[in-house]
Formats: structure tokens, C-alpha cells, sequence
């Protein structure tokens, strides 16, 4: 006896990827909008793999800068100090904040590094067809999407900072070019996490084990 299909591509149902509105598109049906929002309907996002490898590649490349050129200036009595993101938190934790090095290495160099690769672990995994643990890799997927904003953290902190400190000759803090950088390799791993369809995780599995 042959199990019934399970998933919602099989049943030809389609959620809007704009309102999430669950519709019907019949078999060979042209193009269908949203009966809610009027946005235009797929069962998967198009292009959802090249999308989301664009974004990526090119916040790996930004990354580079991001790391190598000034994150900020800080101007004491005349003397001027430049540091990048992991001299910055070299600097922190040798004067003895030792908690705010620590949330800059991680918000700032760990969580964006394995964003990255768990990014382009999952594409990867898309393009192989693999069949492994695909719950496993849209919770992985769910996690990265969540906590990669959080490296937002030190742009907010330099945002404040060039705010609230600026004492004349005395001391002076300036944003680097760093900065905006880093704030782009952070934009577009969200954009890429975004562009990127989970669904597509179970689309290799037979009829009879789909979920979703």
C-alpha cells in the first residue's frame, strides 16, 4: 500500500512568501497571485540557491576589509589610535574589561565566521541533493537566522559612542571605514539567510517522509 503524500508541494499548495497566506495553485495553472496581498505565488522561492550564494560570496569578500582597516579612531590629547575589530578587543581585554572583549570577539568575529560556513554548509547541501537530517538543517537554519543580527552589536557601540564622546582636544572617537564594512558583511548574511528557501532541505526525501 502506497503511503499518501504529506507535503504541500505534492497537495499543490503554496504559502506567500510576503503575508504567508496558504492558496491552491492547480497543475499547469500560469501565473497565480495571493488572493491577500496580490504578491505572485511559488511553491519555492525562485532562484532561492543563486540568490542567497550572491549575497554570501560578496559578504565573504567584504569581510576582508572589515577585519584589516580601522573600526575606529580614538583621539586622546592630541595622540590618535586607530584600531580594527580584533585589536579592539585585544585592547579591551589588556585593560582588564575582560566581559566586553568577550562579547566583541564573539557578536563580532565568531558569530559572523560560522555564519558564514553553516551558510554555505546548507547550500551546499541543497545543491548535492543530500537527504541528510534535513529537521536538523532547518533548525541550524532558524538558529542562523536569529543570532546573526546580534553582530550588529559593535556598529551600535561605535554609533554611541561618536555620539556621547566628543570633548574636543581632550578626547575625540570617530567611526572607520571598517565600520561600514562590517555593517554590509552583517546585511547581507541576513539577506542571504533570508533568499534562501528551508523547504528546499525536503525536497529530497520520498513523498510517504515529507513534513512541510
Amino acid at each position: 500500500m502506497t503511503a499518501e503524500p504529506t507535503s504541500a508541494a505534492a497537495l499543490g499548495i503554496a504559502a506567500c512568501h510576503t503575508c504567508g497566506q496558504l492558496s491552491t495553485l492547480p497543475a499547469g495553472a500560469g501565473r497565480l497571485c495571493c488572493p491577500r496581498c496580490g504578491a505572485q505565488l511559488h511553491h519555492r522561492i525562485p532562484r532561492s540557491v543563486s540568490r542567497s550564494w550572491a549575497l554570501l560570496i560578496t559578504a565573504v569578500i567584504l569581510y576582508v576589509p572589515a577585519n584589516l582597516l580601522p573600526f575606529m579612531h580614538i583621539t586622546s590629547l592630541g595622540r590618535t589610535q586607530s584600531d580594527t575589530i580584533l585589536s579592539g578587543a585585544a585592547y579591551l581585554f589588556a585593560h582588564g574589561m575582560w566581559p566586553l572583549a568577550l562579547i566583541v570577539f564573539v557578536a563580532s568575529i565568531l558569530v559572523p565566521i560560522l555564519k558564514i560556513l553553516i551558510l554555505a554548509f546548507l547550500l551546499i547541501s541543497v545543491q548535492l541533493r543530500s537527504r541528510w537530517r534535513p529537521a536538523d538543517r532547518t533548525r541550524l537554519y532558524r538558529i542562523t537566522e536569529r543570532v546573526g543580527r546580534w553582530s550588529m552589536v559593535d556598529v551600535y557601540v561605535v554609533a554611541v559612542l561618536v555620539a556621547l564622546v566628543n570633548l574636543g582636544s581632550l578626547v575625540t572617537i570617530q567611526a572607520g571605514v571598517g565600520t561600514i564594512f562590517f555593517a554590509a558583511v552583517v546585511v547581507l548574511t541576513m539577506f542571504s539567510a533570508m533568499a534562501l528557501d528551508s523547504r528546499l532541505f525536503w525536497d529530497q526525501l520520498p513523498d510517504d517522509r515529507q513534513t512541510t
